[in-house]
């Protein structure tokens, strides 16, 4: 199954939104996309990201 590009966006301790671009079939599930993200957010060097699901903004890109 072809990969699709997702930006997953995830709100930190900082006031700040962290995009995120993740690679997952079109049929990926959202919390799988939301961890993945959130995994590599919290092994970066940014403030504390909320590890919350429902704050996370998650939008698959279409090509155009």
């Amino acid at each position: 199954m072809e990969s699709r590009c997702w930006l997953v966006a995830l709100p930190a301790v900082d006031g700040k939104q962290y995009v995120y671009r993740v690679y997952a079939p079109e049929d990926a599930l959202p919390a799988d996309l939301f961890w993945d993200a959130w995994h590599c957010h919290d092994e970066s060097a940014f403030p504390r990201a909320w590890d919350l699901f429902d704050a996370a903004v998650i939008r698959l890109v279409h090509n155009s």
